[in-house]
């Protein structure tokens, strides 16, 4: 009797897909792939501890950088098609819905480095030729590039047009909320 309810036991189990060749779960064995559309939850840290991002609203607020102009919620994006810093979008393949994981990110492979070459100075006239009035501190766009202005004089304005995290490494706690695909189809913790 105890034999035929294990056998029965050994048989259900196996019917139901629940356990695959190598003694891995197959329940839930979706794994992040490139192409995938996936949404994380995420908070951003230079490696001081200081959080520059995140999506997490009671994270934005206890850390001081809550803005109530901004809607957080899981960040969703396509792994692989440039969405992403590289590091980022390296760290979530292969990762499972629930599961969370900090990963350090290199400058390469996050802004990259901080470049002097990328800062320089341009004529006051030209500001004053387009109407504006620089002020340092104030970002403006150069060619497309957002750029900070660093120094006003009065024959030059010094832009510096490196990220702002240029030359940092990050640190990411990431939590795969879910796995989908271009059309919307996802698995997401419940």
């Amino acid at each position: 009797m105890k034999r035929t309810l294990l056998l029965l036991l050994l048989i259900s189990v196996l019917a139901s897909g629940c356990t695959s060749p190598d003694g891995g779960d197959t329940g839930s064995s979706a794994v992040v792939e490139s192409g995938d559309f996936v949404t994380v939850n995420y908070v951003g840290e230079l490696e001081d501890g200081t959080v520059f991002d995140t999506s997490i609203e009671q994270v934005a607020q206890d850390e001081g950088i809550y803005n109530p102009g901004r809607s957080y919620e899981p960040l969703g994006f396509v792994v692989g098609s440039g969405q992403m810093i590289p590091g980022f979008d390296e760290a979530v393949i292969g990762m499972s819905v629930g599961e969370e994981k900090t990963v350090e990110i290199p400058p390469e492979e996050a802004y990259g480095e901080y470049s002097s070459e990328l800062v320089f100075d341009v004529p006051m006239e030209q500001f004053e030729s387009a109407n504006i009035t620089p002020v340092a501190g104030e970002s403006i766009a150069i060619q497309g590039r957002p750029c900070t202005i660093v120094e006003v004089s009065e024959e030059n304005v010094t832009l510096d047009c490196n990220h702002q995290l240029a030359g940092e490494t990050l640190v990411f706690t990431i939590e795969l909320v879910s796995i989908g695909d271009a059309e919307g189809n996802s698995s997401s913790i419940a």
